[in-house]
């Protein structure tokens, strides 16, 4: 088999990440919930991928790297913290429905700016003229549906320059682009624990430049008298027993980031799309590619077949893709693929050229059999 959906999430991890998940199921009790050594041994866990993360991205107090279940639950905490019904929020044409459905439901004033891919400068003039007047605004690191790595230092730039409170969705980079809390300067910044992170599905982290708003209500550990949230972070936002055994898959995927560098995985990443893109070329796929501007992650269109059966065909073959709408009807739109969708193709630090061959040649020839059908 080989896997090429990792923009959905990772299935190849360091040994060491399963290591830790079956450790912790073993050994790890409930942090804050007592003074054995179970549950002591768990809050010494959580704290340390707290550290982890907060040395990653840049964040010099690791009591604002608060957990989540995932991106998407991390991205409702920092909407719910800062939109109301009628906020005016600005969001690139390239957002994800974790950020555009959460927005709908607390009524904002939704406005989009910047729908062409891989045109940096026309997103940047288009958030300029759109930021005044706005209160809040939410913008992706890379689209999840065509690599696009958006100049997500710049727009943080102009929000500042305007004095508009910025949540960052880094959910496709994570683990792959740097993603400096401090130079940011952002509200909040979300992001899965099993995409770049490798860490196991149920995880996520949402780095906090402000306090929020509690999402959910319950036990905290800490301030047990109180009918409220504990006022300081992390507690503030983390409402009931944490995914400890998450946690503790996610510190060593996180170790396994710092150690290998995120220039090195993006590079290997790179290397794996340039060869797709050669391989593929000539073919008379469509493919949705500028690799100054992207990231691992390559998105195409068949003019003899639609992406939902040419992926379905390529599954029997042993080839994992993705096809659809990769949940971001918005990036579709914005790219003119809203009626067809596509078929993504998602790399990984732990695949091989080798693979990429392989998966193109089943492409290929999947391809030629459907013209001869």
């Amino acid at each position: 088999m080989i896997y090429l959906d990792s923009a959905a999430t990772t299935l190849y991890r360091p040994a060491s990440v399963e290591r830790a998940v079956l450790r912790a199921m073993r050994t790890l009790a409930n942090p804050g919930r007592g003074g054995h050594i179970p549950a002591m041994q768990a809050a010494e866990t959580v704290y340390a991928c707290r550290e982890e993360a907060a040395a990653l991205f840049h964040v010099p107090d690791p009591s604002r790297v608060v957990f989540t279940m995932n991106a998407t639950h991390g991205l409702n905490l920092a909407i719910h913290s800062l939109v109301k019904p009628g906020t005016k929020v600005l969001i690139s044409g390239f957002e994800h429905n974790a950020v555009t459905r959460p927005l709908h439901a607390a009524g904002a004033d939704i406005r989009v700016a910047g729908r062409k891919p891989f045109a940096p400068e026309e997103l940047l003039h288009a958030w300029e003229a759109a930021l005044p007047g706005a209160d809040a605004a939410v913008c992706t690191c890379v689209s999840n549906v065509f690599g696009y790595m958006l100049p997500i230092r710049d727009i943080a730039g102009l929000c500042r320059r305007y004095g508009v409170k910025l949540i960052v969705d880094a959910s496709q980079a994570a683990g792959v682009l740097p993603v400096d809390f401090e130079s940011l300067q952002a509200a909040f910044i979300a992001m899965p624990g099993h995409k770049g992170l490798l860490g196991p599905q149920g995880t996520g982290i949402l780095l906090c430049g402000e306090e929020g708003s509690p999402l959910l209500q319950g036990g905290s550990g800490a301030e047990s008298r109180l009918q409220t949230m504990p006022e300081l972070l992390p507690e503030h936002l983390e409402a009931g027993t944490l995914n400890v055994c998450g946690i503790a898959g996610l510190l060593e995927g996180i170790r396994y980031v710092r150690e290998r560098g995120e220039s090195a995985i993006l590079r290997h990443e790179r290397m794996l799309l340039e060869s797709a893109v050669s391989l593929l070329g000539g073919s008379g796929l469509q493919l949705f590619t500028d690799a100054d501007l992207q990231s691992g992650v390559l998105s195409l269109l068949c003019p003899w077949m639609n992406c939902e059966e040419l992926a379905a065909r390529l599954s029997d073959r042993g080839v994992c893709v993705r096809a659809g709408l990769h949940c971001a009807p918005l990036a579709h739109e914005s790219a003119g693929t809203l009626e067809s969708g596509t078929l993504r193709m998602s790399f990984s630090p732990f695949l091989s050229a080798r693979d990429i061959e392989k998966a193109c040649e089943m492409l290929l020839k999947t391809i030629e059999e459907s013209k001869r059908n």
